[in-house]
């Protein structure tokens, strides 16, 4: 019989310490960041960037598109708070993987927010990270598009026409 049981599986160990503490770490960051941007810094997440990096929000809408310059950035985050002001994430889940030289972080989030002429946006986004040594190299975000442009359209009758703009690249 091999150590952990009958099964033959070994006994799941505690996970302190080293690599353990690490992910915590990073968790504790994740949710920090998000509870910055729903206080309006955003820059929090524009800073955490690794000087090469790739933004990638799926879909062709306004905040849509492929990102690689902090100007790009900061240019769609200013986008995100005028088309969706108030919005707000709530963090349900941030799983951690793999060490400070190549982290992959996974977050399950609800986005939702009152959009101008009193309509209420509600929708799920998933976002997959890589970080390397604490600065995050890659962002692919998906959420439910449908959801999205419906709301985009909605501010965009509102006479906001940059609901409707094209994505922002760069």
């Amino acid at each position: 019989m091999t150590e952990g049981g009958a099964s033959g599986i070994p006994a799941a160990t505690p996970t302190g310490g080293g690599k353990g503490m690490y992910q915590r770490f990073v968790r504790a960051k994740v949710r920090s960041t998000f509870e910055k941007i729903n206080s309006g810094d955003y820059m929090a997440m524009v800073d955490g960037l690794a000087p090469s990096f790739e933004y990638r929000f799926h879909g062709d809408h306004a905040l849509g598109g492929r990102r690689t310059s902090r100007d790009a950035m900061i240019r769609w985050w200013q986008r995100v708070m005028k088309l969706l002001p108030g919005v707000r994430f709530d963090v349900h889940d941030v799983l951690v993987s793999g060490g400070p030289w190549r982290t992959m972080v996974a977050v399950r989030s609800s986005v939702s927010g009152d959009l101008p002429g009193g309509i209420r946006y509600e929708n799920t986004v998933f976002q997959l990270m890589t970080l390397v040594w604490g600065k995050v190299t890659s962002v692919e975000t998906i959420e439910d598009l449908q959801i999205l442009e419906r709301a985009l359209r909605a501010v965009a009758e509102t006479g906001e026409a940059e609901a409707v703009a094209g994505p922002i690249d760069g």
